[in-house]
């Protein structure tokens, strides 16, 4: 909106760099353009402001499908007056001169201009698809059938409006059909996470399996292993067993031999010393053989003598000594 001053009976108009003012006095034009800032008398004066910036304006609108199904279309279309000065002279762009404010709302007429021409182009696209079909093509389709429709409108030509972008956010059904439209993806999904989540059990059947498994053959391998253990324990306790007798025979073998040996040693070494005293005894025999009786009394008292225990007295009765007395004078006188 322009900047009017007051002063005296004259005002001053200061517009800004996005609108097009237009001043007129007595039918003529006495300013117009972008950017204008003059003086006026508001008794004569007829001013007008178009807006020549991009506007935004937000859309909602309803249509019903092929199948009679509500859908709401949401959008936002980007427009400006490209020519204002015609703008100006087929829609009321009129302000007070006194207060520089819109006489008339020109601005809500383009917008509903815009609204209706676009809500026509999608309800006529929507019309010839059912529900499904419009939902499955997306705001796509019909972003572009309300972006030709609107370019190609007289109406909108004639106001010099163009449309620098239409952006559909989204088409919406009513809340329970699209929930019940939403029911099969939802299953869908659901289906995929059970499998998801049977696979995965599965798979956590099949690895904790494998596991055991595993664990099974480790046992039984390492059972087989103990088994080999035991076996080549009995090997060996076995070979052990018969190292030690083998040596314990070698060693008996040679006991026996040693004990042979002595024994024959010991047999040899008797027989030696007896035949030694036989041949001594022999000898003193005969030495013995030649000698007189009476000698061979006193070598044998002699002996006796040597080999008797000590005598502390001896008693001689004559009944003993007299027939030794009787030989001796027998031998004496012979």
């Amino acid at each position: 909106m322009a900047d009017i001053t007051r002063t005296l009976f004259l005002r001053h108009l200061r517009g800004s760099a996005t609108s097009y003012v237009r001043h007129l006095r007595g039918g003529r034009i006495a300013h117009a353009g972008v950017g204008q800032s003059f003086w006026y008398r508001p008794l004569d004066a007829v001013l007008s402001e178009v807006p020549v910036d991009d506007r935004e304006l937000p859309v909602l609108f309803h249509a019903r499908t092929r199948d009679y199904q509500d859908v709401a279309v949401q959008g936002t279309v980007t427009f400006r007056l490209a020519e204002p000065e015609v703008a100006a002279t087929r829609l009321d762009f009129s302000v007070d001169p006194l207060t520089g404010r819109w006489r008339a709302t020109p601005l809500d007429q383009v917008a509903g201009l815009l609204v209706e021409t676009a809500q026509q182009h999608a309800a006529q696209l929507l019309a010839g698809r059912t529900l499904a079909a419009s939902i499955d093509a997306g705001v796509g389709a019909v972003r572009q059938v309300v972006a030709a429709g609107l370019e190609t409108d007289s109406r909108l030509a004639e106001v010099k409006v163009r449309v620098v972008a239409v952006r559909i956010l989204g088409l919406r059904p009513k809340p329970d059909v699209e929930k019940a439209l939403q029911t099969p993806a939802r299953e869908a999904l659901q289906q995929d996470a059970d499998r998801a989540t049977y696979e995965r059990r599965a798979l956590a059947v099949e690895r904790e399996s494998a596991i055991g498994r595993n664990e099974l053959e480790s046992r039984i391998a390492l059972s087989r292993q103990e088994e080999q253990l035991v076996a080549q324990r009995g090997v060996n306790a076995r070979r052990e067993a018969e190292d030690e007798a083998a040596a314990g025979a070698v060693r008996l073998e040679a006991d026996a031999t040693r004990v042979r040996e002595m024994a024959r040693a010991e047999a040899d070494g008797a027989e030696a010393m007896g035949a030694a005293r036989a041949r001594a005894e022999e000898a003193r025999l005969d030495a013995y053989r030649d000698l007189p009786q009476a000698t061979l009394l006193g070598l044998a008292a002699q002996e006796l003598a040597a080999n008797l225990p000590q005598v502390q007295s001896l008693v001689l009765t004559p009944d003993l000594l007299a027939p030794v007395l009787a030989r001796l004078g027998a031998q004496e006188a012979s």
